[in-house]
Protein backbone atom coordinates (compact mmCIF):
# COMPACT_ATOMS: atom_id res chain seq x y z
CA UNK A 1 0.00 0.00 0.00
CA UNK A 2 0.94 3.62 -0.40
CA UNK A 3 1.63 5.45 2.82
CA UNK A 4 0.07 8.68 1.60
CA UNK A 5 -1.86 9.38 -1.60
CA UNK A 6 -2.63 13.00 -2.48
CA UNK A 7 -5.18 14.06 -5.09
CA UNK A 8 -3.88 17.54 -5.90
CA UNK A 9 -6.99 18.77 -7.79
CA UNK A 10 -10.50 17.69 -8.90
CA UNK A 11 -10.18 14.49 -10.97
CA UNK A 12 -13.72 13.64 -12.16
CA UNK A 13 -13.81 10.31 -10.31
CA UNK A 14 -17.07 9.17 -8.78
CA UNK A 15 -17.21 8.93 -5.00
CA UNK A 16 -17.42 5.14 -5.14
CA UNK A 17 -14.04 5.00 -6.87
CA UNK A 18 -12.47 7.63 -4.63
CA UNK A 19 -13.58 5.58 -1.63
CA UNK A 20 -11.76 2.55 -3.07
CA UNK A 21 -8.50 4.50 -2.92
CA UNK A 22 -8.59 3.88 0.82
CA UNK A 23 -7.90 0.24 -0.01
CA UNK A 24 -4.54 1.12 -1.62
CA UNK A 25 -3.30 3.90 0.70
CA UNK A 26 -3.08 4.38 4.44
CA UNK A 27 -3.90 8.06 4.07
CA UNK A 28 -5.84 9.73 1.22
CA UNK A 29 -6.00 13.51 0.92
CA UNK A 30 -8.24 15.16 -1.70
CA UNK A 31 -7.97 18.83 -2.72
CA UNK A 32 -11.05 20.12 -4.53
CA UNK A 33 -9.43 23.21 -6.06
CA UNK A 34 -6.86 23.61 -8.83
CA UNK A 35 -3.42 24.63 -7.48
CA UNK A 36 -2.20 28.02 -8.69
CA UNK A 37 1.48 27.18 -9.22
CA UNK A 38 4.33 24.74 -8.64
CA UNK A 39 4.89 25.85 -5.07
CA UNK A 40 1.25 25.15 -4.22
CA UNK A 41 1.53 21.71 -5.84
CA UNK A 42 4.66 20.97 -3.79
CA UNK A 43 2.89 22.08 -0.62
CA UNK A 44 -0.03 19.77 -1.36
CA UNK A 45 2.11 16.75 -2.24
CA UNK A 46 4.47 17.28 0.70
CA UNK A 47 5.78 13.82 1.75
CA UNK A 48 3.27 11.74 -0.24
CA UNK A 49 4.49 8.68 -2.14
CA UNK A 50 1.52 8.66 -4.58
CA UNK A 51 -0.12 11.52 -6.49
CA UNK A 52 -3.23 11.76 -8.66
CA UNK A 53 -4.01 14.69 -10.95
CA UNK A 54 -6.20 15.60 -13.93
CA UNK A 55 -5.36 17.63 -17.05
CA UNK A 56 -5.71 21.05 -15.41
CA UNK A 57 -2.33 21.05 -13.60
CA UNK A 58 1.25 20.20 -14.50
CA UNK A 59 3.83 18.27 -12.51
CA UNK A 60 7.14 19.76 -13.61
CA UNK A 61 10.77 18.79 -13.20
CA UNK A 62 10.97 21.26 -10.32
CA UNK A 63 8.09 19.56 -8.50
CA UNK A 64 9.52 16.09 -9.07
CA UNK A 65 12.97 17.05 -7.82
CA UNK A 66 11.51 18.74 -4.74
CA UNK A 67 9.05 16.03 -3.65
CA UNK A 68 11.52 13.26 -2.93
CA UNK A 69 9.04 10.62 -1.71
CA UNK A 70 6.96 10.28 -4.88
CA UNK A 71 6.89 6.73 -6.25
CA UNK A 72 3.72 6.78 -8.33
CA UNK A 73 1.81 9.41 -10.34
CA UNK A 74 -1.61 8.60 -11.73
CA UNK A 75 -2.91 10.83 -14.51
CA UNK A 76 -6.71 10.84 -14.40
CA UNK A 77 -6.79 12.07 -17.98
CA UNK A 78 -5.65 10.95 -21.42
CA UNK A 79 -1.99 10.05 -21.85
CA UNK A 80 -1.04 9.74 -25.52
CA UNK A 81 2.69 10.43 -25.39
CA UNK A 82 5.32 11.71 -22.98
CA UNK A 83 5.74 14.78 -25.20
CA UNK A 84 2.12 15.89 -24.83
CA UNK A 85 1.70 14.83 -21.18
CA UNK A 86 1.18 17.33 -18.34
CA UNK A 87 3.70 15.38 -16.27
CA UNK A 88 7.45 15.55 -16.98
CA UNK A 89 7.66 11.83 -17.69
CA UNK A 90 11.29 11.95 -18.81
CA UNK A 91 12.38 13.33 -15.43
CA UNK A 92 10.05 10.94 -13.62
CA UNK A 93 11.63 7.97 -15.38
CA UNK A 94 15.12 9.15 -14.39
CA UNK A 95 13.98 9.40 -10.78
CA UNK A 96 12.39 5.94 -10.83
CA UNK A 97 8.84 7.31 -10.55
CA UNK A 98 6.09 5.35 -12.27
CA UNK A 99 3.66 7.49 -14.30
CA UNK A 100 0.41 5.97 -15.53
CA UNK A 101 -2.31 7.62 -17.59
CA UNK A 102 -5.55 6.47 -19.18
CA UNK A 103 -7.22 6.60 -22.60
CA UNK A 104 -10.48 5.88 -24.35
CA UNK A 105 -12.89 6.77 -21.57
CA UNK A 106 -14.86 9.60 -23.19
CA UNK A 107 -14.98 8.70 -26.88
CA UNK A 108 -18.61 7.61 -26.96
CA UNK A 109 -19.75 11.09 -25.94
CA UNK A 110 -17.72 12.63 -28.76
CA UNK A 111 -19.47 10.41 -31.31
CA UNK A 112 -22.88 11.39 -29.97
CA UNK A 113 -21.90 15.07 -30.21
CA UNK A 114 -20.79 14.69 -33.84
CA UNK A 115 -23.96 12.90 -34.94
CA UNK A 116 -26.18 15.35 -33.03
CA UNK A 117 -24.54 18.43 -34.56
CA UNK A 118 -24.24 16.95 -38.04
CA UNK A 119 -27.88 15.86 -38.25
CA UNK A 120 -29.04 19.21 -36.86
CA UNK A 121 -26.96 21.09 -39.41
CA UNK A 122 -27.93 18.97 -42.42
CA UNK A 123 -31.62 19.04 -41.53
CA UNK A 124 -31.72 22.63 -40.24
CA UNK A 125 -33.12 21.72 -36.83
CA UNK A 126 -31.19 24.46 -35.00
CA UNK A 127 -32.10 27.39 -37.23
CA UNK A 128 -29.04 27.13 -39.45
CA UNK A 129 -28.31 24.54 -42.12
CA UNK A 130 -25.83 23.43 -44.74
CA UNK A 131 -28.04 23.88 -47.81
CA UNK A 132 -31.37 25.38 -48.84
CA UNK A 133 -32.80 21.86 -48.80
CA UNK A 134 -32.62 19.48 -45.85
CA UNK A 135 -30.22 16.56 -46.24
CA UNK A 136 -29.66 13.16 -44.66
CA UNK A 137 -26.28 11.67 -43.79
CA UNK A 138 -27.02 9.07 -46.45
CA UNK A 139 -24.33 9.19 -49.18
CA UNK A 140 -22.61 12.19 -47.56
CA UNK A 141 -18.92 12.05 -48.47
CA UNK A 142 -17.23 11.91 -45.06
CA UNK A 143 -13.49 11.95 -44.45
CA UNK A 144 -11.99 10.90 -41.12
CA UNK A 145 -8.48 12.17 -40.37
CA UNK A 146 -6.96 9.98 -37.68
CA UNK A 147 -8.41 6.48 -37.31
CA UNK A 148 -7.63 5.89 -33.66
CA UNK A 149 -10.31 5.03 -31.12
CA UNK A 150 -12.38 8.21 -31.56
CA UNK A 151 -11.96 8.33 -35.33
CA UNK A 152 -12.96 4.70 -35.70
CA UNK A 153 -16.10 5.15 -33.61
CA UNK A 154 -17.09 8.23 -35.64
CA UNK A 155 -16.46 6.33 -38.89
CA UNK A 156 -18.60 3.38 -37.73
CA UNK A 157 -21.44 5.70 -36.69
CA UNK A 158 -21.40 7.53 -40.03
CA UNK A 159 -21.30 4.22 -41.87
CA UNK A 160 -24.37 3.10 -39.91
CA UNK A 161 -26.19 6.13 -41.34
CA UNK A 162 -25.07 5.07 -44.84
CA UNK A 163 -22.44 7.77 -45.35
CA UNK A 164 -19.66 7.30 -47.88
CA UNK A 165 -16.73 7.01 -45.44
CA UNK A 166 -13.06 7.51 -46.27
CA UNK A 167 -10.13 7.98 -43.95
CA UNK A 168 -6.52 9.07 -43.71
CA UNK A 169 -4.19 7.72 -41.05
CA UNK A 170 -0.43 7.39 -40.64
CA UNK A 171 -0.92 3.63 -40.97
CA UNK A 172 -3.58 1.91 -43.04
CA UNK A 173 -6.23 -0.09 -41.16
CA UNK A 174 -6.78 -2.93 -43.63
CA UNK A 175 -8.87 -4.91 -41.17
CA UNK A 176 -11.31 -2.00 -40.77
CA UNK A 177 -11.41 -1.46 -44.52
CA UNK A 178 -12.37 -5.10 -45.03
CA UNK A 179 -14.90 -5.24 -42.17
CA UNK A 180 -16.67 -1.89 -42.55
CA UNK A 181 -15.87 -0.77 -46.09
CA UNK A 182 -13.87 2.31 -45.12
CA UNK A 183 -11.82 3.64 -48.02
CA UNK A 184 -8.25 4.81 -47.52
CA UNK A 185 -7.23 8.06 -49.22
CA UNK A 186 -4.11 10.18 -49.11
CA UNK A 187 -4.60 13.32 -47.05
CA UNK A 188 -4.85 15.81 -49.92
CA UNK A 189 -7.24 13.65 -51.89
CA UNK A 190 -9.45 13.16 -48.85
CA UNK A 191 -9.56 16.92 -48.21
CA UNK A 192 -10.44 17.61 -51.82
CA UNK A 193 -13.16 14.98 -52.21
CA UNK A 194 -14.90 14.97 -48.80
CA UNK A 195 -17.95 17.09 -48.04
CA UNK A 196 -17.59 16.67 -44.28
CA UNK A 197 -14.20 16.20 -42.62
CA UNK A 198 -13.65 15.01 -39.05
CA UNK A 199 -10.36 15.59 -37.26
CA UNK A 200 -9.58 13.00 -34.58
CA UNK A 201 -5.92 13.65 -33.89
CA UNK A 202 -3.63 13.41 -30.90
CA UNK A 203 -2.78 16.56 -28.98
CA UNK A 204 -0.32 18.93 -30.68
CA UNK A 205 -0.64 17.24 -34.10
CA UNK A 206 -1.30 20.09 -36.58
CA UNK A 207 -1.98 18.23 -39.79
CA UNK A 208 -4.04 20.63 -41.89
CA UNK A 209 -2.02 23.48 -43.39
CA UNK A 210 -2.68 26.02 -46.15
CA UNK A 211 -2.15 23.33 -48.79
CA UNK A 212 -4.98 21.19 -47.44
CA UNK A 213 -7.40 24.07 -46.83
CA UNK A 214 -6.91 25.29 -50.40
CA UNK A 215 -8.14 21.89 -51.57
CA UNK A 216 -11.26 22.05 -49.38
CA UNK A 217 -13.43 24.11 -51.74
CA UNK A 218 -17.18 24.13 -52.33
CA UNK A 219 -19.65 23.37 -49.55
CA UNK A 220 -17.49 21.89 -46.78
CA UNK A 221 -18.02 21.02 -43.12
CA UNK A 222 -15.06 20.62 -40.77
CA UNK A 223 -15.42 19.03 -37.34
CA UNK A 224 -12.55 19.07 -34.88
CA UNK A 225 -12.89 16.43 -32.15
CA UNK A 226 -9.24 16.64 -31.09
CA UNK A 227 -8.12 18.02 -27.71
CA UNK A 228 -6.63 21.09 -29.40
CA UNK A 229 -6.43 22.46 -32.95
CA UNK A 230 -5.37 19.92 -35.55
CA UNK A 231 -4.51 22.63 -38.07
CA UNK A 232 -2.73 25.90 -38.68
CA UNK A 233 -5.05 28.42 -37.03
CA UNK A 234 -4.40 31.23 -39.53
CA UNK A 235 -5.11 28.84 -42.40
CA UNK A 236 -8.46 27.90 -40.82
CA UNK A 237 -9.36 31.55 -40.30
CA UNK A 238 -8.64 32.34 -43.93
CA UNK A 239 -10.62 29.29 -45.10
CA UNK A 240 -13.65 30.42 -43.11
CA UNK A 241 -13.84 33.67 -45.08
CA UNK A 242 -15.83 31.63 -47.60
CA UNK A 243 -19.41 31.42 -46.27
CA UNK A 244 -19.78 27.94 -47.78
CA UNK A 245 -17.23 26.65 -45.27
CA UNK A 246 -18.38 25.64 -41.79
CA UNK A 247 -16.49 24.72 -38.63
CA UNK A 248 -17.72 22.78 -35.58
CA UNK A 249 -15.93 22.09 -32.30
CA UNK A 250 -17.28 21.16 -28.90
CA UNK A 251 -14.88 23.33 -26.85
CA UNK A 252 -13.39 26.76 -27.52
CA UNK A 253 -9.92 25.19 -27.56
CA UNK A 254 -10.73 23.20 -30.72
CA UNK A 255 -10.41 26.39 -32.78
CA UNK A 256 -7.03 27.38 -31.36
CA UNK A 257 -8.15 31.03 -31.26
CA UNK A 258 -11.34 32.26 -29.59
CA UNK A 259 -11.75 34.99 -32.22
CA UNK A 260 -12.74 32.28 -34.70
CA UNK A 261 -15.94 31.67 -32.75
CA UNK A 262 -17.05 35.21 -33.56
CA UNK A 263 -17.47 34.18 -37.22
CA UNK A 264 -21.05 33.34 -38.23
CA UNK A 265 -20.10 30.04 -39.89
CA UNK A 266 -18.59 28.52 -36.72
CA UNK A 267 -20.47 26.58 -34.05
CA UNK A 268 -19.51 25.40 -30.57
CA UNK A 269 -21.38 24.07 -27.54
CA UNK A 270 -18.51 25.41 -25.40
CA UNK A 271 -18.11 22.29 -23.29
CA UNK A 272 -16.34 19.00 -23.66
CA UNK A 273 -18.46 16.32 -25.30
CA UNK A 274 -16.09 13.56 -24.20
CA UNK A 275 -15.30 12.53 -20.65
CA UNK A 276 -18.02 14.52 -18.88
CA UNK A 277 -20.85 11.99 -18.68
CA UNK A 278 -21.65 9.62 -15.84
CA UNK A 279 -20.63 6.69 -18.02
CA UNK A 280 -17.31 8.35 -18.85
CA UNK A 281 -16.65 8.97 -15.16
CA UNK A 282 -17.26 5.28 -14.47
CA UNK A 283 -14.75 4.27 -17.14
CA UNK A 284 -12.25 6.87 -15.92
CA UNK A 285 -12.44 5.70 -12.31
CA UNK A 286 -12.10 2.04 -13.22
CA UNK A 287 -9.06 2.72 -15.41
CA UNK A 288 -7.34 4.84 -12.73
CA UNK A 289 -7.87 2.12 -10.14
CA UNK A 290 -6.75 -0.65 -12.50
CA UNK A 291 -3.49 1.23 -13.14
CA UNK A 292 -2.82 1.29 -9.40
CA UNK A 293 -3.67 -2.42 -9.04
CA UNK A 294 -1.30 -3.25 -11.90
CA UNK A 295 1.44 -1.17 -10.27
CA UNK A 296 1.21 -3.21 -7.09
CA UNK A 297 1.16 -6.49 -8.98
CA UNK A 298 4.49 -5.61 -10.59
Amino acid sequence: MFKKLVIIEPINMLQVHIYKLNEVADDVIYYDTIPENDDEIIKRINDADAVLLSYTSTISKYVLNTCKNIKYIGMCCSLYSSKSANVDILTANKLGITVKGIRDYGDEGVVEYVIHELVGFLQGYNGYKWDDMAHEITNLKCGIIGLGTTGTLIAKALKFFKADVSYYSRTRKINLEDEFGFKYKELNKLCQESEAIFLALNKNVLLLQNEQFELMQGKKILFNTSIGPGFDVDALKNWLKDKNHFFFGDTLATAGNNEIWELENTYTINRSSGGKTYEAYVRLGEKVLNNIYEYFKK
